[in-house]
């Protein structure tokens, strides 16, 4: 059997690191060809070397001449160094691509993982703003370019494997709805004083999980959660009322799928995202990845608790902005990114998070529509604007 041919979009990340360990314990199976940065040289250069991909791709042209160089004395010319978003789109296309890990944190995801999901890819999707942001458009690209496509958060990819497959919406399947679970983050318990004074610090230690910062501020304040709710919405084609989100602070079942008939299958296992990662990379098999068993002695006990909608607005304002529709989502995300830099910039309250996020939904969302990405670009860039004018305003 032939090895199946990888492009990581965001190598350098939490999430293409987790994938190329998984990669590298099965040489037989798989090989890279390309990977891409935004700005880790030191780090991408290593993974080049260890790898040897055909490409080595940067997000801006800024260091394409330093990594050229890097490679050069690495003994590594042979690597081909590119930059910018149509070399972004063009490793995520490319014919003798099998599989694109689409894990490039942020709105810039979205154009190359697009392209994977045309060119009719295996697409494991990391990327949350693509869903967030363009979910229509991209399920039907998907559909049209048939992809592949392959859920890698530890929720999503969860409810996959408890999904019956193919999953049409549940009609005649007998699911009656999906319940998405959550950390609840380190502040779960946090009174509103204690919110307000939020650090930098705290936000990103995460009590169960390795992640970047970016996504372990959206984990504290929720907002990652909302964004789940909102990518569920389009990976399994469910209304929101199906969709409901359940504190488990343990982080050992990913999430759960209930059937009318009463039954509720969940998927369980250690917090290492490397285990979705090898369900996406195999499937519709299972390999090795390199994650300690689960040891259900050592744990003893699994707790469950309703989320609190006053001490973590973002994740209501999820479901107003799928009620909204249209660019909503796109616009949430949009400022969420803003605030969140904003907080670990130390110019925003953590408790002002929702707050900017909830201003620019209401004034942004409505004069845009999702009908195509360029609207849709344009929504996520007056968003910025309006948030950025928020901040200068309030912060």
């Amino acid at each position: 059997m032939s090895t199946q041919a990888i492009t990581v979009l965001g190598s350098t990340g939490s999430i293409g690191v987790s994938t190329l360990d998984v990669v590298a314990r099965h040489p037989d199976k798989y090989r890279i060809v390309a990977l891409s940065a935004h700005s880790q040289l030191d780090k991408l250069v290593e993974q080049c070397r260890v790898h040897l991909p055909r490409y080595a791709v940067l997000a801006e042209p800024a260091g394409v001449a330093e990594l050229r160089d890097r490679l050069r004395l690495a003994g590594l010319a042979q690597i081909e160094v590119l930059a910018g978003m149509e070399a972004l789109e063009h490793i995520a296309s490319m014919p003798e691509v099998d599989a694109v890990m689409a894990a490039i944190v942020g709105a810039a995801g979205m154009r190359p993982t697009l392209a994977a999901a045309r060119a009719g890819k295996r697409v494991l999707l990391a990327n949350k703003e693509t869903l967030v942001m363009a979910g229509r458009l991209f399920m039907d690209a998907a559909r049209e370019g048939g992809a592949t496509l392959l859920p890698i958060d530890s929720e999503h990819n969860a409810i996959y494997q408890c999904l019956p497959q193919p999953f049409d919406d549940g009609a005649g399947q007998g699911v009656r709805r999906i319940l998405l679970t959550a950390s609840g983050g380190p502040f779960r318990q946090f009174s509103g004083e204690q919110l307000a004074a939020v650090t930098p610090e705290q936000a990103v230690k995460h009590p169960n999980w390795s992640m970047g910062r970016k996504i372990s501020v959206d984990s504290a304040s929720l907002m990652n959660k909302g964004l789940e709710v909102i990518e569920a919405r389009w990976l399994f084609d469910l209304a929101p009322e199906r969709i409901e989100v359940v504190v488990h602070p343990q982080s050992v079942i990913h999430s759960m799928v209930e059937y009318v008939d009463g039954s509720v299958l969940a998927q369980l296992g250690n917090p290492d995202m490397r285990t979705p990662i090898a369900y996406g990379l195999a499937w519709p098999a299972r390999i090795d990845a390199g994650v300690t068993p689960l040891d259900l002695f050592k744990i003893a006990r699994l707790d469950f608790e309703a989320p609190d909608p006053q001490r973590f607005p973002c994740l209501g304002l999820a479901f107003e902005a799928l009620r909204l529709a249209g660019a909503a989502p796109a616009v949430l995300n949009a400022a969420n990114e803003v605030a969140v830099a904003a907080f670990l910039d130390r110019r925003l309250a953590f408790d002002a998070i929702p707050l900017l996020n909830a201003a620019t939904m209401q004034a942004v969302a409505a004069s845009f529509d999702a009908g195509s990405l360029a609207s849709l670009t344009a929504a996520d860039q007056a968003a910025r604007q309006y948030a950025d004018g928020w901040l200068s305003r309030h912060a």
